[in-house]
């Protein structure tokens, strides 16, 4: 199914929501069915990471407070919970550790807030994992191409693009398992659009995982009162105060209709080999390599004078962060990526926690850091310069980093990935079977049974 150039400046609500209600799986290509699958492996790694994170543990106490019944499951932990938490705690647990996937070149992390409120659903009510696969690529979709028509200036002017655009990919993935109707897909839009938010400034803290959870919670709520005939506006993207106006500097409406059906956002997903902002893959593996190749001791790495990064200058927007004070702050720390991956030669979830935040010797090297702009190198790239006194300087150069879109993660780095998180959980878990599900979803007749393997276990994966 294809949408023309003469829906571009009229209509884009309309348009969209008649090309979620109308596509069905079989109009979807085998290569963008496969990436889901990729992206939901990556989304049960990352949540198996997260869901002991201290924000998860607060937060799921909170809300347990007030939970309505015993629906859905939370990913990792023991307790049941109503729908619309188990859609924030989940969505909350796979972006704590900024270890989720990327959509180039938005920078949302969009199956954060949409995965869960799919699996969600599906635990309430059986859905085929053809539908929810469906849904959940939906969603993606709607959520990139919004992203796409007011990136960069939306990002740059302190919006969290996940949360804001986020939420507008979870009512729609929502509504489609739902099964509603176009004019309810716009309700559920508008409802969205009333709720969309989410600060750049609350990156480091708590506050982001905060905004994702909403994001998740508040775009389901949309496609449920939807369904229940609360109406929303005609033009909630489009109008003279529609989304795109109001949080697009000047927003782009062609490219979130254009190629509908032809082009997938969901192919421009990336997925982190590092738990830490996307734009420092490239130089984290330019310090392990230096650190791995070079044979620099710890004593000589102390003396170092400068450590010179050449970058897109995005790098610097987005990463320049000296000093962090917790292994949160440290995911999004330029200086901190350099130090710990040329003092630990790792980069796991370990060398950003709060202990190795607190390292002086980490500390110590952050500081040597210098940006050098240049847009023209690309984001996936950067290049390497370590200054030494009475010796030659120490370069490296990465072209694309692992994790890119031109150089992907393949399926069973991602796998493995998910392998590796599990050997970290005290008691045991066996990630086998999950593994197996995903990859098979598109065969099962109830999706929401995929759940419950996150606790099938050896021993139990107790709360925190």
């Amino acid at each position: 199914m294809s949408i023309g150039d003469t829906c571009v400046n009229e209509a884009i609500s309309a348009a969209l929501t008649q090309f979620v209600a109308a596509t069905r799986w079989d109009a979807i290509p085998a290569p963008v069915r496969h990436e889901s699958k990729r992206a939901l492996l990556n989304f049960f790694a990352v949540s198996m990471a997260g869901c002991r994170d201290p924000a998860i543990v607060i937060a799921a106490r909170v809300f347990g407070e007030f939970s309505a019944n015993q629906q859905a499951g939370v990913i990792g932990r023991s307790e049941r919970t109503d729908i619309l938490n188990a859609s924030a705690l989940n969505a909350m647990s796979a972006n704590v550790f900024d270890f989720d996937d990327t959509h180039i070149p938005t920078i949302i992390h969009p199956t954060a807030p949409i995965a869960p409120v799919v699996f969600a659903l599906a635990e309430r009510a059986t859905i085929p994992g053809r539908e929810l696969l469906t849904a959940y690529i939906l969603g993606v979709e709607v959520a990139c191409r919004i992203g796409n028509s007011i990136s960069p200036s939306h990002y740059a002017r302190g919006w969290h693009i996940t949360s804001t655009c986020g939420i507008f990919g979870s009512a729609m993935a929502a509504g489609k398992a739902l099964g509603l109707d176009a004019s309810g897909l716009c309700w559920a839009l508008g409802h969205a659009s009333s709720q969309a938010s989410g600060l750049v400034e609350t990156i480091g803290t708590m506050a982001k995982s905060a905004g994702v959870g909403a994001a998740a919670r508040n775009g389901l709520l949309s496609a449920l009162l939807a369904q229940q005939g609360f109406t929303g506006p005609d033009f909630p993207l489009e109008g003279e105060r529609g989304f795109l106006t109001v949080m697009g500097e000047i927003p782009d409406t062609a490219s979130v209709v254009s190629g509908l059906g032809d082009r997938w956002e969901i192919l421009r997903n990336t997925y982190k080999p590092y738990p830490c902002g996307v734009v420092l893959n490239p130089v984290i593996e330019g310090c392990l390599y230096l650190s791995c190749n070079s044979n620099v001791t710890a004593d000589e790495l102390a003396a170092v004078t400068e450590i010179e990064i050449t970058a897109h200058p995005l790098l610097r927007e987005r990463a320049d962060r000296p000093g962090p004070r917790s292994g949160r702050e440290a995911q999004v720390s330029a200086q901190h990526a350099v130090a710990v991956s040329l003092l630990y030669r790792k980069a796991g979830l370990a060398q950003f926690s709060d202990d190795a935040a607190a390292d002086p010797a980490v500390r110590t090297l952050g500081k040597k850091v210098r940006f050098v702009d240049d847009p023209r190198v690309p984001l996936a790239a950067a290049r390497l310069r370590i200054l030494r006194p009475n010796a030659p300087a120490i370069t490296t150069t990465i072209e694309v980093a692992r994790g890119s879109v031109d150089k992907p993660m393949t399926d069973k780095e991602l796998e493995d990935k998910l392998r590796e998180i599990c050997r970290n959980i005290p008691d045991g878990y066996d990630p086998e079977p999950l593994i197996a599900a995903v990859w098979s979803l598109d065969e099962t007749n109830d999706a929401g049974a995929l759940m419950a393997l996150t606790h099938r276990i050896r021993g139990s994966i107790h709360d925190a």
